[in-house]
């Protein structure tokens, strides 16, 4: 997926609105703030392909763990809204509550209502109590990832 040269326009204009980036003759440098979230991602992100299950149905899937932000998962929808507009096609988003996975509004036990859906999330990502984790599908690899990644940032402070 290529993106044009408009879109990183808007993209690098809205980092530079939110106080994240700095542009310069030489180009674009992270803010205090934005190296602090650096920072954050690369402690509270785990990211992996994951295959086909019962919750994803689509040819290529991403799952991302996000650390110790389970408390910000409230319906799932924000995550929802957020992949989908990065172009994925399915959208999962879990949290590990009282040593089970649950889904907000599906399941509260996901490993004895999605068995194999549990199994992979917990061998690839091994998540930890208050931990999220959002599973997006999409037609390639990239809109998936691209839609967890989106999915994800919602959950950050």
């Amino acid at each position: 997926m290529q993106i044009g040269e408009g879109a990183i326009r808007t993209i690098i204009s809205r980092l530079k609105d939110a106080g994240l980036i700095k542009t310069e003759k030489a180009g674009c440098l992270l803010t205090e703030k934005g190296m602090r979230i650096w920072k954050e991602y690369l402690t509270v992100f785990k990211k992996t392909e994951m295959e086909k299950n019962e919750l994803t149905p689509a040819e290529h899937n991403f799952a991302i763990l996000i650390r110790s932000h389970g408390e910000h998962v409230r319906s799932g929808m924000e995550q929802r809204d957020a992949a989908i507009m990065m172009g994925a096609k399915s959208v999962t988003t879990m949290v590990l509550r009282n040593k089970r996975l649950a889904i907000p509004s599906v399941s509260n036990d996901v490993a004895n209502d999605f068995p194999e859906a549990a199994k992979q999330t917990i061998t690839l990502l091994n998540p930890q109590e208050n931990d999220a984790v959002v599973i997006c599908g999409a037609s390639d690899l990239k809109k998936a990832e691209y839609g967890a990644l989106a999915a994800a940032w919602t959950l950050l402070d």
